[in-house]
């Protein structure tokens, strides 16, 4: 199944021409989740033909206005496209406070059903759990409270050859087989075994987005292994103390943080408006992680 990450804002606070505030959407299977939701995300969605009526999960990391801003809005515009599906918001208590004023004030009253889900900035919390994905929350160093996500999809059961087995196999065996297990046939005696009528399944992948926050060796052991670490770089090396003075990274403390984790693959991003090119950014990281990658809007990325 597709397990893949579509960059739709990369800026951080300053808004530039050049990035999008930050937005992103994973997608798994035929399900879609939107993190974070910076202003104009509605936009770029409509850009990139996204099909939004499969997101019915939105992670946003902190309350700070460049990753929540275009929340209200593109609420506000499944509303008027008659939306009737629930949609479940993980977030920062206090962003329920910051819609309900919203939407209050403005009178709208919405035709589906927001569930609510607090984030917990100060350890990791199992916030979903279904039977696709988990997702974790991951605390962050920032400003104000703020928490990243740990998604992990679920490993697909044992994958049956159909062909070996004779007909009219009874299902409850077939299940059996499926979930790793040899089964016998009271009838002939004959042993079945998992490993000779079926082979592995989908193994588990995992992606954890970890947004605006400082250097923190303390995430590396939830962060162990994972696949794939989306990690901000608002700075190159030359702007140290700026990063340490506003809780930001730079991308070798990101590519520190995915080579200690031991981790495939790394995608940096929320970048600064002061740099009018990445490619120190990206070099920078490479010399710490060759396996680095830039945040590029509109580009997917395999997972």
């Amino acid at each position: 199944m597709n397990f893949e990450l579509l960059v739709i804002g990369t800026g951080s606070a300053t808004p530039v021409l050049e990035h999008n505030p930050s937005a992103y959407l994973l997608t798994y299977d035929n399900e879609q989740f939107l993190i974070d939701c910076g202003e104009g995300t509605q936009f770029r969605i409509l850009e990139y033909k996204v099909r939004s009526s499969r997101i019915r999960h939105i992670f946003i990391s902190h309350l700070h206005g460049d990753h929540y801003f275009g929340l209200v809005g593109l609420i506000s515009s499944w509303n008027l496209n008659q939306r009737k599906e629930d949609l479940t918001i993980y977030a920062p208590k206090e962003l329920a406070e910051i819609l309900t004023i919203q939407f209050k004030h403005s009178h709208t009253f919405l035709h589906f059903k927001i569930n609510f889900v607090a984030t917990n900035p100060n350890e990791p919390l199992l916030v979903l759990d279904n039977q696709l994905l988990s997702v974790e929350s991951i605390p962050l160093v920032h400003r104000i409270d703020c928490c990243g996500f740990l998604f992990r999809t679920k490993a697909a059961k044992r994958k049956l050859l159909a062909e070996k087995l004779p007909e009219n196999f009874p299902i409850p065996y077939i299940k059996m087989l499926k979930d790793g297990l040899d089964v016998e046939d009271e009838l002939t005696g004959k042993i079945y075994k998992s490993e000779d009528y079926t082979t592995i399944g989908t193994p588990s992948r995992s992606f954890a987005y970890c947004s605006d926050t400082a250097y923190n060796e303390q995430m590396v052991s939830q962060l162990q292994d994972v696949n794939t670490i989306f990690h901000e770089a608002t700075f190159v090396e030359s702007e140290l103390k700026r990063a340490e003075y506003t809780n930001h990274s730079t991308a070798i403390q990101a590519a520190t943080i995915a080579k200690k984790a031991n981790a495939e693959q790394l995608i940096i991003g929320h970048y600064s408006s002061r740099y009018k090119t990445l490619e120190t950014h990206l070099t920078e990281a490479k010399q710490v992680f060759e396996n680095t990658h830039l945040a590029l809007e509109g580009v997917t990325y395999k997972l």
